[in-house]
């Protein structure tokens, strides 16, 4: 059976061009050693760009010859939250009438996750709205802190909500960590490498013990980077639960419990990390993604890593493209 790609990314030069214009109170864009178009935020670089992310033709190549069937598209960080007051209506429409356009002009290739301006919970609220219900997105990416905010902190509350209503999946991605600066990641590429995994893991940590699944459990939360460091440190997690009062004020269940309840993506560069992400959840919350087009990407290595997990066949198809046929109502 043919692959669904949950995780991958696209651009457009609208997007490019208002981030370059607007965006340089938090972000800047540099070239690297290679000449490449990089984007940076306090002196650390975090994304660089590649032509397919521009190009939804040159996308076509790439799937076929893994055998990628549909992409969900969506836009990486730092998506919309860097824009402020009317722009950040204005970025995110056109970051997503742009992904409409695109999977509008190829039905059949590519399916759209729409980008909110979490920055203020009632625009996002909005444009939730206008991008499910009337430019057809299949779901949302929701990075993994606004600007600097976790997404424990109670002013989102209402954004939860809205998803859990709708039963909405969602594909958490990274960006920036908080602290970035003070961990010294402007250097050896840290963000991405390391900094990115801390984000994701801090977010869905904070998100469990504060409750927020606990409240509203009834929407997908995809964890991409296949869980970053979160099935590594499951267990670590309950012991903190059984023994330290904080860690269980405001949850009811160990948080295995509810990583359990998540679903988790297979952008990973190790059979054993792949391994361990599943032995957490189960085959039946396991996506496949590659992180195509990012030049750290690997379509055909995270396509591998699902044939060699000690699984059955049609464990194997849930993960390639049954439970993302089953979410996303493809």
């Amino acid at each position: 059976m043919p692959l669904i790609d949950v995780h991958n990314h696209i651009l457009s030069r609208e997007y490019t061009d208002l981030l370059a214009r607007h965006g340089g109170h938090r972000y800047s864009l540099a070239q690297d050693a290679e000449g490449r178009t990089v984007v940076m935020r306090a002196g650390a670089r975090f994304m660089t760009f590649t032509e397919p992310m521009f190009d939804p033709e040159l996308r076509f190549p790439a799937m076929d010859e893994v055998g990628v069937a549909i992409e969900l598209l969506s836009y990486t960080c730092p998506n919309a939250y860097w824009a402020e007051g009317a722009l950040a209506a204005e970025v995110a429409r056109a970051m997503n009438d742009h992904l409409a356009e695109v999977c509008g002009r190829w039905p059949a290739r590519f399916r759209g996750l729409a980008s909110v301006p979490l920055q203020d919970v009632d625009l996002a609220l909005k444009e939730l709205e206008r991008a499910v219900d009337r430019l057809g997105m299949v779901g949302l990416i929701v990075l993994a802190n606004v600007n600097e905010t976790p997404l424990d902190d109670p002013r989102f509350e209402p954004f939860w909500a809205a998803l859990n209503e709708r039963r909405l999946p969602v594909l958490l991605h990274p960006t920036v960590p908080p602290g970035v600066d003070a961990m010294g990641m402007d250097r050896y590429g840290l963000v991405p490498s390391v900094g990115f995994m801390i984000d994701t893991t801090l977010a869905v940590a904070r998100m469990i013990f504060a409750g927020v699944f606990e409240r509203h459990p009834d929407w997908p939360l995809i964890v991409s980077h296949a869980g970053a460091t979160l099935p590594f440190i499951a267990s670590r997690l309950d012991q903190c639960h059984r023994f330290i009062p904080d860690a269980r004020a405001r949850i009811s269940r160990p948080p295995t419990e509810y990583l359990k309840g998540l679903y988790y993506d297979t952008v990973c560069y190790d059979d054993e990390a792949l391994l361990m992400a599943g032995k957490l959840a189960g085959p039946r919350r396991l996506l496949y993604g590659s992180d195509y087009p990012h030049n750290i990407g690997d379509m055909a290595g995270c396509a591998r890593r699902i044939d060699a997990l000690p699984l059955g066949e049609e464990d194997k198809e849930l993960i390639r493209s049954g439970n993302a046929r089953r979410l996303f109502k493809l």
